[in-house]
This record gives structure tokens, sequence and C-alpha cells, in this order.
């Protein structure tokens, strides 16, 4: 492959020869060989692997001698492949650089310049006791601030969605202002160069309203996390908070009776609990909560929800963006068919 791009001029007599791996993003091959019984040999307890030494070079030859022949023949879908190594090669390099400078992060100007003003960090440097939390927007930003737990607590507000990264380009990725800040505050790099022994938390806490909007930045989230920071959450360390939808007072001062509620079916039993002369309250977003609130029902480890993400969870996420973000437009209107069920208000308002 290296050859036949230094002979087209797709790699340059300068430019370093492409890896493997740049090759194989995205290709699938599928070879079938027969090897005589009293050779054949299997790697590893699960025997998922040929290890006969005899199969290699004769699959080499053959693979080489065929793929050249291939190349030659579709001029255009080979220069097509290797475009696209150029670019996972890129997308690798522009990792690596994230990685080494998130690593240097402490010692780094440029990294302090980066998260000044918006990681509000933990007194504990200590990462397997520290958790940070991506909190959608400034105000709800404000308050988890104040109601956090400062020794281990870490809160970074999220201005804004972030880059949809399943259809982004690696150097696109690392230009967003919001991913670039999170990769530096996780400290772990990203993408092929992510390490989980360098992150700094042991919690991720993705904390959002809880609406369409809140949903769609949750989505986007989850999905970065499948493709550049995966072991993160096959280790389990990545979270999404709960807040309540409801909040039902009765009484005043001291004789104030306060409960929550995070479902319609919950809120029905408070109904009843409390009966007639209480007071309701539609939590429209985080920011309506204050420091004290916030805290008792979303961030006090003893009384909040989280969700533990699993990489089925992740998996959904990203076939969902791929829906509703994608290029076909055909799939995002089947599915808006198959699952948005419009009001006569909204139907109405527009």
């Amino acid at each position: 492959m290296n050859d036949y791009a230094r002979k087209t001029g797709l790699l340059k007599e300068k430019d370093k020869n492409l890896e493997g791996s740049d090759y194989r993003e995205g290709l699938a091959a599928v070879l079938s060989i027969l090897v005589p019984e009293e050779h054949l040999q299997f790697e590893g307890q699960t025997k998922d692997k040929l290890g006969s030494p005899l199969a290699r070079p004769v699959v080499d030859g053959i693979v080489s001698d065929k793929l050249t022949f291939f190349l030659m023949e579709n001029g255009e879908l080979a220069s097509n492949l290797i475009r696209k190594a150029i670019k996972a090669r890129d997308a690798r390099e522009a990792a690596r650089k994230a990685r080494d400078e998130s690593r240097n992060g402490k010692k780094n100007k440029k990294d302090k310049g980066l998260l000044s003003g918006k990681l509000t960090p933990a007194q504990s440097k200590n990462p397997a006791k520290n958790e940070l939390y991506l909190v959608e927007g400034d105000s709800a930003g404000g308050s988890a601030k104040q109601g956090r737990d400062r020794k281990f607590q870490a809160i970074l507000p999220l201005r804004g969605k972030v880059i949809n990264t399943a259809k982004a380009k690696m150097a696109d990725i690392l230009k967003n202002e919001e991913i670039n800040t999170m990769i530096y505050t996780i400290g772990a790099g990203v993408g092929a160069d992510f390490s989980i022994e360098d992150a700094n938390y042991d919690k991720i806490i993705i904390m959002t309203d809880a609406d369409t909007d809140g949903a769609h930045i949750q989505t986007l989230l989850l999905t970065f996390f499948y493709r550049y920071m995966r072991p993160l959450v096959e280790a389990g360390h990545v979270y999404i908070a709960l807040p309540p939808l409801y909040k039902m007072s009765k009484g005043k001062g001291k004789k104030e009776e306060v409960a929550y509620a995070w479902t319609d079916g919950e809120l029905e039993e408070l109904r009843k609990q409390f009966g007639k002369g209480a007071t309701l309250q539609r939590y429209k977003g985080l920011g309506e909560m204050n420091a004290d609130q916030l805290w008792e029902t979303t961030m006090n480890p003893e009384t909040r929800t989280l969700i533990r993400v699993t990489i089925e969870d992740l998996a959904r996420a990203e076939r969902r963006v791929n829906v509703l973000m994608g290029d076909k437009v055909e799939p995002r209107r089947k599915w808006i068919e198959d699952n948005v069920k419009f009001t006569l208000e909204e139907t109405t308002a527009f």
C-alpha cells in the first residue's frame, strides 16, 4: 500500500510510511485458509487466532500479489483508500499529541489557560476518590460549584453543545473547545492513545436538564466517550445524574415538609402523601435549583441517583446520533415518524 501511495504521489518523499492500523481502520477482510492437520496450531485458550508458522509467509505472499494487482486495476478506489488512511494517520497523530499535552498539563501554561475560568477543581489529588461533573450551562454550573463537596467533586460547565463526533474528523474534534477542555481535564489522552491509568477522576458524571436539549447533550457526550474514551465506560467510570422533575412542599419555616419526585408515578404518590394545601414546583432546568437542593437531590453520594453507563448504552447513543444527525435523510424521517408524537399545542405553535 505504501509503495503504491508513493508511486502515485499520494505519499510524498518527505512523508513517513503509513502504519498498518491506518489502512485497516474501517476495513474488513474474510480469508479462507486450508491448513493440513499436522501443521494446524492455534494461539491462546480461546483458539481464536491461527498460530501455524507456515501459514503466514504463504498468506503474505498471496495477499501482496493480489492486492498489488487490485490496486493497479482499481485506481480510483485505491486512491480513496490511501486518502482515508492518511486521514486516519492525521487523527492518530493528533490524538497522540493531545494525550502528551494533557499528561503534561500541570506544567503547560497553555493547558492552564485552557482550563482557567472553566474547571473548578477538587481539593483532593486522589484520582480514585475524585468526581468530575460535566454540567450543562453556566447557571447550573454556578449552583453546582456552590453545592458540591469541594474535597472531591470538580465542576466543568459545558457552554453549548459539543461537536457531533460521529461525523467530524479528529482534527476538527480537537479544535472544538468543549471537547478539548474535557480531554485536558480528564488527562488520559484520546482515541487510540487513551490510557485509563492516567485518568484524573474515578467518576465522570454527566449532569444535564431533564429535557430534550439535555438528552441531546447527553447523547453527544456518550458518542464521544464511545468513540474516543471507551475504556472509561468499559471500566464503569461514566455516569448520568438524574435530577428530580418535581418538588412538593407543605408548611413554612421549620415545619416545612419537602419531598422530590423523579417520575410522574412518584409525583402521584407524593400527592396522596401530602394531601391538600401542598405546593408543587416543576423543575424546567438545573438552574432553577439552589445549591442546597442540587446537593441534596443530585450530588450527595448518600441521596443522589446515578445511572452507570454501559457499553450497550453508548452503542445505542451512537446509533441514534448517526440516524438523527447523519447524512442520510430517509432513516431520520422514519425515526421521527415512528417515535415523535406531536401534540395539538406543538402543531399550533408550528
